[in-house]
Parts: C-alpha cells; sequence; structure tokens
C-alpha cells in the first residue's frame, strides 16, 4: 500500500473541541536500513508489524500485518533497544478532513504533530486555524527519530530534548546511548 502524508506541528488546543476519544500506542523499532524501516505498534486492543520504505517526496511504500498483542509486548520489551515511544492518538474532523492528532508522552512530551493522508501528493486540503509549521521533510520529527529522544538527564553526551529545540545529528535511527 502507497501511503502519502502531510505532517505539521500542532500551534494550539482548539483541536480538541473535535477531537475523538484518545487510543495509547507503544511504537518500538526493530531496525532500520537504507531500504526499510520495521516497527512494532501495540495499541489498547490491537498490534501490527509495519514495514515502510524510505519516503519519496510525500510517499513511501507500507505494509502492516496485524500480531497478537503479547507478541508485540515481547517485541516491545526485549527487541526494540529501547527505540520506544509512547503517545496518545485521536482522529479530528475538520474542515472535511480527517486529521491523525498524536499527543507525545514520556521523553516526547508537549510535542503535538497533526497528519493528514492523501490519496495524491498535490491533493489539495483546508489547513485548520490549529496548526503550526510542516513538518512533512523534517527528520527530526520522524517517529523513528523521536523514539529516540532521551531526558537530559539520561545522557551526558546528548542534548535530546522535545522543547526548544532539537538535536538533528541524532534525527536519524542509531543505536541509543548506553
Amino acid at each position: 500500500m502507497i501511503e502519502i502524508e502531510r505532517k505539521f506541528l500542532v500551534a494550539n488546543d482548539l483541536w480538541r473541541a473535535k477531537a475523538g476519544p484518545a487510543t495509547r500506542y507503544r511504537q518500538g523499532y526493530l531496525a532500520k536500513t537504507a531500504s526499510a524501516t520495521v516497527l512494532v505498534r501495540r495499541g489498547d486492543d490491537e498490534a501490527v508489524l509495519t514495514v515502510k520504505s524510505p519516503r519519496s517526496g510525500l510517499r513511501r511504500d507500507e505494509l502492516s500485518y496485524p500480531i497478537p498483542l503479547a507478541e508485540a509486548d515481547d517485541m516491545l520489551r526485549r527487541l526494540c533497544g529501547g527505540r520506544v515511544l509512547e503517545k496518545a492518538r485521536h482522529l479530528v474532523a475538520d474542515q472535511g478532513s480527517t486529521w491523525t492528532v498524536d499527543v507525545y508522552l514520556g521523553p516526547a512530551e508537549g510535542l503535538v504533530v497533526a497528519e493528514i493522508e492523501l490519496e495524491r501528493e498535490d491533493q489539495p486540503f483546508a489547513i485548520p486555524s490549529w496548526l503550526g509549521a510542516e513538518i512533512s521533510h523534517d527528520p527530526r520529527y520522524r517517529n523513528s527519530a523521536i523514539a529516540l529522544w532521551r531526558p537530559v538527564a539520561e545522557t551526558a553526551s546528548r542534548s535530546w530534548n522535545a522543547r526548544p529545540s532539537l538535536d538533528p545529528a541524532n534525527a536519524e535511527l542509531a543505536s541509543p546511548p548506553l
């Protein structure tokens, strides 16, 4: 399946009035190579194993397979090497489009990102007043990079933090600090 998406920072809380209930997710990265990223995502009552190709513009291939919850929990605990993020996901209907709004938890707490999935890269859509800067092409805001964010106290050699600035040198998936 081809995925085409645009991502934006969320500028304010106006989206909350239109939001559905949150689903909490834990998402971990099993592998990243030049040709694919493999991740496991565990929600409240579902889990998937997903393979994603690198982006070409706004598009990439994405294949997802349902897996048992216990297997997802085991992979997140044993196989992701600390490359795990947590978020609360809301669906938000606004101006004829459905947006996914992710409110990040843990080390990325305070980061709120909205994305819209499109059928075509040039598909027009209305931009709600609660959106901020577009981050579709900013590698610091890829989930694989966010999974590596750590509180400053956890590592003296890096200053990773969701606010106010990010370290672009750590944008791609690598081994987490020891």
